[in-house]
């Protein structure tokens, strides 16, 4: 993929495809054995709903870290900034969403008149 710089040369950006793609692996062996172990922590483990939601929501975060830096590459990308940027927007409109919803049904459930 060619790209220019700021002096209007052009470079080409260099991505090291030989070999096997050992992070590719890693990455899938990793997110198998965190799914297996949601699955374990809600179904087989015998924890309290509250404990196995936790465990869930933990194990949520690092399979979505295992993605992004083993398939989407987010630390070898030149353009790691906007990958960046974007995620945290993505995060910031995720938590709006829910946060807004969670504080409109309270606040509804506390308003409402029997």
């Amino acid at each position: 993929m060619a790209s220019h710089n700021n002096n209007g040369e052009q470079y080409v950006e260099e991505h090291d495809h030989h070999g096997f793609p050992w992070s590719h692996v890693i990455g899938f062996i990793l997110s198998l054995v965190l799914t297996a172990a949601a699955f374990w922590a809600m179904l087989v483990s015998g924890l309290s709903v509250n404990v196995a939601i936790g465990v869930s929501l933990v194990l949520a975060v690092l399979q979505v870290f295992v993605q992004l830096y083993m398939f989407m590459h987010i630390r070898e990308s030149k353009s790691a900034i906007f990958q960046k940027g974007g995620i945290y927007f993505g995060l910031f409109v995720a938590f709006t969403v829910v946060f807004g919803s969670i504080f409109v049904m309270w606040y509804v459930l506390m308003n409402h008149t029997y």
